[in-house]
């Protein structure tokens, strides 16, 4: 029975109001910041590298070709940053949009399979998971290669579900193709393609005729190849013997290599199970033990509307388990699967006490850690003080408000309600997190004001060299800057350092961490300015005069300008 077109529009008005919202939540924040590392700097610098040398092909940091990742997210990023005019306002904005894409699709394919309502509870759903926020609100790549991969979930999901829909999967395919483009991993909705074959064949799905799967895995690779062939070209016949390089390294290193012999964050193969799924999906993760009992019910049935997402699920965590090397922000691309697999449980989920309770009872202990650490903060403990005077933070206040935020809400809403409860404390965090928390850590986490403080001693025309640079201080830098090769041993770039500090002393300096003290025995370190802290590390300026002792050697390691730091790039170029 169709419902009155009131109703309807009043649940249309809801969806979108519940869609505005998430942007308002997710775009908190943007300006406020600088980069932060690990990942977000390099990025940033990766794009502003493309506006100010035009080379966009093959991305550079620092002027020397970075294999690491495929270039669409550096091209969303140079993109933002180009029409924003600030890097401060432009590096968050593909993340945005992966995020508000990513919530569209989710509650579109599920309106389509289940209603409005039920669209409404699971976009709730995703925007309340702890993980999704946290990327959405980050310039690392993964936000942006979850939206092209549900994309690929969504076309593959209206052909088997509410197909036959050929035009859908082969968009599907194509969002898989970009998703490779953006960190090589954008193939996992085909992960569903086993679930897939037995559903269609026991007649609970779509059937995908060979011929579609053939050409639809044509234009997975086709649409791979309109980078990857002009690349293998440009670096395979030009003179240059860094692109070849560059081209080994990004098709076989970062590929097969990267995932069957990883070389670091090795971890045990139970390390999502354990370390990151029981965080990284709260406040799902709460209902698991009502959701297993709900998925053996739709798997006995042959549901293909669930089975279908809980199949790519289950073999994206087995996929991930199985290679070496893990990072936690592996598991994002299941968060939208996972919603999609509970969206039919969660009304009934939501009516268990038990649910509710457990909430209740996770921000009843994260709001009292939360308080009672910044009045012991406040009040001057000294394991407290120690550990921001180390930072150089004190986020007393903050902290204080968000543990009197999740009392307030406890008692307004009481436990019975926990799970709007942690939705309503989250949302909370996440507002002082993007704005009371940038403000507080922005200073520590961007090394903006010590670069500054650097051309205040030396000059804005003395050239600076670092020698095992981390890409936050190169993306900072107000001055001239080189380095020696990012790959480079740290003893052959310390040679070409002392050489070309040798060749014009009283104009060049190094900026270096006070860590490699023994590796500058050579050098008068007394005449070495302390900079003091900036992400865990000392750090020192050494003017180019202290240096004359010390044995160089400029073929030791490669030169490199980094393009961003050159006064024609700082005039031209996009303001931090």
């Amino acid at each position: 029975m169709q419902r009155p077109a009131y109703l309807r529009g009043k649940q249309r008005m809801t969806w979108l109001l519940l869609l505005l919202a998430a942007t308002v939540l997710l775009a908190i924040g943007i300006g406020l910041r600088d980069p932060w590392p690990a990942d977000e700097p390099r990025f940033a610098l990766n794009a502003l590298e493309m506006l100010d040398t035009g080379h966009f092909w093959i991305p550079h940091r620092g002027g020397e070709p970075y294999p690491d990742k495929p270039p669409i997210f550096m091209w969303a990023s140079a993109a933002s940053i180009a029409l924003t005019g600030s890097v401060r306002l432009g590096f968050l904005i593909p993340s945005l949009i992966g995020g508000v894409g990513t919530l569209v699709l989710v509650m579109d394919l599920c309106r389509r399979l289940y209603g409005r309502r039920i669209a409404f509870i699971t976009g709730a759903a995703l925007l309340s998971t702890l993980q999704f926020v946290l990327q959405a609100k980050a310039a690392q790549i993964d936000m942006l290669v979850t939206f092209w991969i549900t994309l690929g979930v969504y076309g593959l999901l209206r052909h088997a579900l509410l197909g036959p829909a050929r035009r859908w999967w082969y968009i599907g395919c194509v969002a898989m193709g970009l998703g490779v483009l953006t960190k090589g991993v954008g193939f996992l909705p085909l992960l569903m393609l086993p679930a897939w074959g037995l559903l269609a064949w026991r007649g609970r799905a779509t059937p995908l005729a060979w011929k579609d799967l053939g050409l639809g895995l044509a234009t997975v690779v086709g649409t791979i190849a309109l980078w990857v062939v002009p690349m293998v070209l440009l670096t395979t016949f030009g003179d240059d013997p860094t692109l070849a390089a560059y081209r080994d390294n990004i098709l076989f290193k970062q590929t097969g290599e990267r995932y069957a012999e990883s070389w670091h964050h090795l971890e045990p193969w139970y390390y999502y199970l354990a370390q990151v799924i029981p965080w990284a999906w709260l406040p799902l993760i709460l209902g698991l033990p009502w959701l297993l009992r709900g998925w053996w019910h739709r798997l006995r049935r042959l549901d293909a509307r669930v089975l279908l997402p809980l199949s790519g699920l289950v073999l994206l965590v087995f996929f991930f388990s199985l290679s070496p090397g893990k990072r936690g922000v592996y598991m994002l691309p299941g968060v939208p699967l996972l919603v999609l697999a509970m969206a039919p449980l969660i009304p009934g989920l939501l009516c268990k006490r038990w649910v509710h309770w457990l909430g209740a009872a996770l921000v009843a202990v994260l709001g009292t850690i939360f308080l009672l650490a910044g009045i012991l903060g406040a009040l001057g403990l000294p394991a407290l003080a120690d550990l921001a005077a180390e930072h150089g933070v004190s986020p007393w206040g903050w902290w204080i408000a968000l543990g009197l935020s999740a009392g307030a809400l406890l008692y307004a809403l009481k436990p019975r309600r926990g799970m709007l409860v942690f939705a309503g404390w989250m949302a909370v965090f996440w507002v002082l997190w993007s704005t009371w928390g940038y403000q507080i850590l922005d200073g520590t986490r961007s090394p903006r004001d010590m670069m500054q403080q650097v051309v205040g001693i030396t000059g804005p025309d003395a050239w600076l060299a670092m020698p095992t640079f981390d890409e936050e201080f190169l993306l900072q830098s107000r001055q001239p800057t080189v380095h020696f090769g990012f790959k480079t041993p740290k003893e052959a770039q310390l040679k070409r350092a002392y050489a070309w500090l040798q060749a014009n002393p009283t104009q060049r300096w190094l900026f270096v961490d006070q860590g490699k003290r023994d590796d500058l025995s050579c050098a008068d370190l007394s005449s070495a300015r302390d900079l003091g802290q900036q992400n865990g590390e000392l750090w020192w300026l050494i003017p180019g005069t202290a240096f004359a002792d010390c044995q160089g050697d400029a073929d030791a390691a490669p030169l490199y300008k980094a393009p961003t730091t050159l006064k024609t790039a700082r005039v031209a170029g996009p303001a931090l």
